[in-house]
């Protein structure tokens, strides 16, 4: 874990971003306090298979707008009309 100076990790932040980026975490200090912990962002989960996969299982059907459209008509706004 590398330690650097909130000045420092200013002037260099790039570098700093670039070392993140290949899974070093910088702890950033200020007055020789800690300040806070730059690390690296986990990785997403997936890559949109899952979501394609339940859409799939889910498949709407060609009834489906229809169904939408006959349900709303039985439905009122906020003023009460239709």
């Amino acid at each position: 874990m590398k330690t650097m100076t909130a000045t420092d990790a200013s002037r260099n932040f790039t570098s700093v971003l670039d070392r993140a980026e290949h899974g070093e975490t910088i702890v950033i200090t200020r007055g020789g306090r800690r300040l806070a912990i730059l690390a690296p962002a986990p990785a997403p989960v997936g890559n949109g298979a899952a979501l394609r996969e339940f859409l799939a299982a889910h498949r709407v059907d060609d009834d489906y707008a229809e169904d939408v459209l006959s349900g709303r008509g039985g439905t009122t706004d906020e003023l009460g009309t239709a």
